[in-house]
């Protein structure tokens, strides 16, 4: 059985690596009041940055591949809040 200050610090984890930002202020929250040690609320915020990192690396490599695959360049640099305008 696992207790309840480390399935916080699961979720606290899972909510950084799934973006989730309402999800990690309140596991933080939580955190808190469970009173668990800054240095472990830490190793779980960068285990989740770590986790989101390498998924979203993959992503991007899976999106050049098949961009370059139908004749899309895509432009590192171009910024992609234009496309949410």
């Amino acid at each position: 059985m696992v207790d309840v200050k480390t399935k916080e610090l699961i979720a606290i984890g899972a909510s950084v690596s799934a973006n989730c930002q309402p999800c990690v202020r309140f596991h933080l929250d939580k955190a808190k009041k469970l009173k668990i040690a800054p240095g472990d609320i830490q190793v779980a915020l960068q285990v989740g940055t770590m986790v989101r990192g390498g998924a979203a690396g993959q992503m991007d490599q899976m999106l050049s591949e098949t961009a370059k695959e139908i004749g899309i360049d895509l432009d590192p640099k171009s910024d992609p809040k234009q496309a949410c305008e």
